[in-house]
């Protein structure tokens, strides 16, 4: 006896999957995005089609995912769209301080993020000045040194790239919905459980099953006056 497919089990067709991404809620649009990635050279089209009919290109976390699985396929016609329309990338990388963000937004559009982890605290150390650079990590007094802009960019780059679950403006509203209550937050973000530290590297989660606001991390070794500086930043304000 042999058993058909029943429509549960088959895969969506292209056109299908063109409608969950144009008209579905955001988990749909998501959904749609990485199946599109995999379904060859008409999935790809599909993407590629999609970005063109945007009347503004912004950076979002839905571009970043289709941008994203577009890096992934490395076919000679998405590394020509690439180039095409993205030479300079999807998040501008803006920098009061000549800081280059480049080497991030390489790791982050990879979804290789215990590397954009800690690129992210080299960079904000080479924007906070030449002491904590060459510490290679943060005084809570040295936050405010880190301009805005800056912030901003490595703010945009997690949250763009992450389906908009990682970043410290996430990590802040999570903040302000606890009442600031950091023991709290631990436990939201997955940086403790049952009374226990999270440890680093292994027992950090580097992908997209991660707890809102699991990453980027800070340095808790040194107490949370750091993290509460970033939290306390004028750039979640301006």
């Amino acid at each position: 006896m042999t058993l058909q497919n029943t429509p549960s089990q088959e895969k969506p067709d292209i056109e299908t999957l063109r409608q969950q991404l144009t008209t579905g809620k955001t988990q749909q649009q998501y959904s749609a995005i990485a199946q599109l990635g995999q379904a060859g050279d008409s999935g790809l089209a599909c993407l590629m089609d999609y970005w063109r009919e945007q009347p503004q290109i912004t950076p979002s976390p839905l571009l970043g995912k289709i941008h994203q699985a577009l890096y992934a396929a490395q076919t000679p016609a998405t590394e020509n769209f690439l180039r095409n329309y993205l030479p300079s990338g999807l998040v501008p990388l803006k920098s009061d301080c000549q800081v280059d963000y480049q080497p991030l937004a390489q790791h982050l559009i990879a979804q290789e993020f215990l590397e954009g982890d800690r690129l992210s605290l080299q960079k904000l150390c080479e924007a906070a000045g030449e002491a904590a650079q060459n510490r290679k990590w943060l005084y809570f007094s040295e936050v405010d040194k880190i301009p805005v802009t800056d912030f901003h960019t490595v703010n945009t780059l997690w949250l763009t790239y992450s389906e908009g679950k990682f970043g410290y403006s996430v990590q802040r509203d999570l903040w302000l919905a606890q009442g600031k209550d950091f023991s709290k937050l631990w436990d939201k973000i997955g940086w403790r459980k049952e009374n226990n530290w999270t440890r680093y590297p292994n027992e950090f989660i580097w992908d997209l099953s991660a707890p809102k606001g699991h990453l980027p991390l800070s340095n808790q070794l040194r107490g949370v006056r750091t993290f509460e500086a970033i939290l306390r930043h004028p750039a979640w304000t301006s």
